[in-house]
């Protein structure tokens, strides 16, 4: 049984924030990580300049050689000579000549309480389902979509306020805390997934478009899930409106989609059940930044007369 971390040789392929708090806390620990992976880097912003991963980032001020390429076919990890192989949120398969490459395989810290929300969005499905509960698990990796036997499944409450951004910094320190008990007590054997399956599919614009008909609480859990990456968006108007931040009240006055209250609470958006508050919001107007529900009445006051229906295509 592996009792230092430093005894690992271990290689690292992932790249969003979740992933860097994970590499982060294995250098905390004094993990001998030699040699990370992570996704070519990406154009964003207005000026749409390359920018590295945070995984990039990281490992290059810790000082360890970083691998981008846009595929692993072609890669090998034998001159690495690695014992374990960790993958946190990486974003490419691994192909077998690269999960048998490793002494002990790859090892997956997964977002989710396997095998509910397999695939690539478990933090956001999990809040837009509604679920109560989720989780992290430690997974030994297999040629299947996240099929692979679990060594520790860590939970947590998904709490009525909690926004996609803040669940996966949840996620991400109860990540870092199994895989570590995990990689210690290595060599072990993993426990095969019981359980129905269910498929966390990859975040697209339609995620984004509200459904009017739906319930004024499922609209929430929708807004909650999206708001730190890909707003919830409609059309108000003649403007494009992102929902930030959103509450439920009951209540049945007009018809979905209709402007049925407008005051310092929020901007009230009738739904097939309940009605939607809007507390917090962003506009396509002057600046473009967040601005609570007073604010944007109080400087757009035209853009939410009562009875005004919203449109639901977000014109992007």
């Amino acid at each position: 049984m592996t009792s230092e971390l430093k005894d690992l040789r271990l290689g690292f392929a992932g790249t969003p924030q979740f992933a860097a708090s994970i590499l982060a806390s294995l250098l905390a620990h004094d993990a001998t990580v030699s040699v990370v992976y992570t996704q070519p880097d990406r154009p964003t912003g207005r000026g749409r300049k390359l920018h590295p991963s945070p995984v990039k980032a990281l490992a290059e001020q810790a000082g360890i050689p970083v691998r981008q390429p846009a595929s692993l076919k072609q890669e090998s990890l034998d001159d690495d000579q690695l014992q374990v192989l960790v993958v946190a949120a990486y974003g490419l398969l691994l192909p077998d000549h690269i999960l048998q490459a490793p002494e002990y395989g790859c090892i997956n810290v997964h977002a989710s309480l396997l095998p509910r929300w397999r695939g690539a969005a478990p933090v956001e499905r999990a809040i837009m389902a509604g679920d109560r509960v989720t989780g992290v698990s430690i997974m030994q990796m297999d040629a299947g979509l996240d099929t692979g036997p679990v060594y520790k499944r860590l939970e947590t409450p998904i709490t009525p306020q909690m926004t996609g951004l803040e669940l996966e910094a949840t996620l991400a320190r109860l990540g870092a805390q199994a895989l570590l008990d995990c990689l210690r007590s290595l060599p072990s054997q993993p426990e095969p997934q019981q359980g129905e399956a269910s498929y966390a599919h990859k975040l697209t614009r339609k995620d984004t478009v509200v459904d009017w008909q739906a319930s004024a609480s499922s609209i929430v859990d929708q807004v909650r899930a999206l708001c730190g990456r890909m707003p919830v968006t409609c059309r108000c108007g003649n403007a494009r409106m992102r929902i930030l931040s959103a509450g439920a009240t009951t209540g049945q006055t007009a018809g979905p989609g209709q402007i049925v209250s407008a005051d310092k609470r929020g901007i009230g958006i009738q739904c097939g059940d309940g009605i939607l508050l809007i507390r917090e919001l962003q506009l396509d107007r002057g600046k473009g930044k967040p601005m609570s529900a007073a604010a944007a009445l109080s400087g757009y006051p035209d853009l939410f007369p009562l009875g005004l229906e919203l449109d639901a295509r977000t014109g992007n």
